[in-house]
């Protein structure tokens, strides 16, 4: 099959992801060598400025598929089809590690609910640098940083601390303004308020409302309903490695079946 070509066809002019056939097996050298299908076939799509949260049980294969698609799990088979900003469209699922680091940041964000700076790493460098890896100039991106903390209400005392002696709801806020400061093209969200208090919480869930109007396309993973009813512009409910629904988050998480699905 030639997948570029499918692609193409698959991401009209507005379309920023497609996945199209999407599998991932974990082979468990440690038990026998016996094989799990995380993901069985998973087709979903993102438009430019829409929010698709994935809802499911746990161990449904949402983090899996966001891990997929930032190229830090390799596909079993599938594509994972992504139009750039200069309207090039590139298959992530085969490409090379080098195309695929090049496309990080500028292209594809990644928020985990997890901090993993370097040590020693101020935090205000910690979010400048990813403006920097966006095409920012330094000065740029420091002034964009320091907006970025202020929105997430990191205070400015804590800016040239090195980050692995913030708290674990401190490290998720640093962790959301270097995913938003001058946000890449397609915003993969794992997880990001999960260790936040309630204050801090409604912030930074407003931060990433306003993704949408800057044309960001976002696919996010929350246990929580409430911030999917605020988001979302479409719910992907995955369970058991399949797509089990996808629509309208209020019909969707409204429906007995499936919300027992994505709970």
């Amino acid at each position: 099959m030639d997948s570029a070509l499918d692609l193409d066809k698959e991401l009209p002019d507005g379309r920023v992801l497609a996945v199209r056939g999407l599998t991932k097996d974990f082979t468990m050298h440690l038990v026998d060598g016996r094989v799990a299908h995380a993901l069985k076939g998973v087709d979903l799509e993102v438009e430019q400025g829409e929010h698709v949260a994935l809802a499911g049980p746990s161990g449904a294969g949402k983090s899996t598929l966001l891990r997929c698609v930032y190229r830090t799990y390799l596909t079993t088979s599938g594509a994972i089809g992504l139009r750039t900003g200069t309207g090039a469209v590139v298959d992530l699922a085969t490409m090379p590690d080098r195309d695929v680091a090049m496309l990080r940041g500028r292209e594809i964000g990644y928020v985990s609910q997890f901090l993993r700076a370097e040590p020693r790493r101020p935090v205000i460098e910690i979010v400048a640098r990813a403006g920097s890896a966006r095409g920012m100039e330094r000065g740029e991106a420091l002034d964009a940083a320091a907006v970025a903390l202020r929105r997430v209400g990191i205070d400015e005392t804590l800016w040239p601390v090195h980050a692995t002696v913030l708290s674990g709801g401190q490290k998720q806020r640093v962790n959301i303004a270097a995913g938003t400061i001058s946000p890449p093209r397609l915003l993969l969200l794992d997880e990001p308020v999960s260790a936040l208090d309630p204050v801090n919480r409604v912030s930074v869930l407003d931060l990433i409302a306003g993704l949408r109007e800057q044309g960001v396309a976002v696919l996010s993973v929350f246990h929580d309903l409430e911030a999917i009813e605020m988001l979302a512009t479409r719910v992907v409910v995955v369970d058991g490695g399949r797509v089990a629904a996808d629509g309208d988050p209020h019909e969707v998480l409204r429906d007995n079946h499936r919300l027992a699905v994505a709970r």
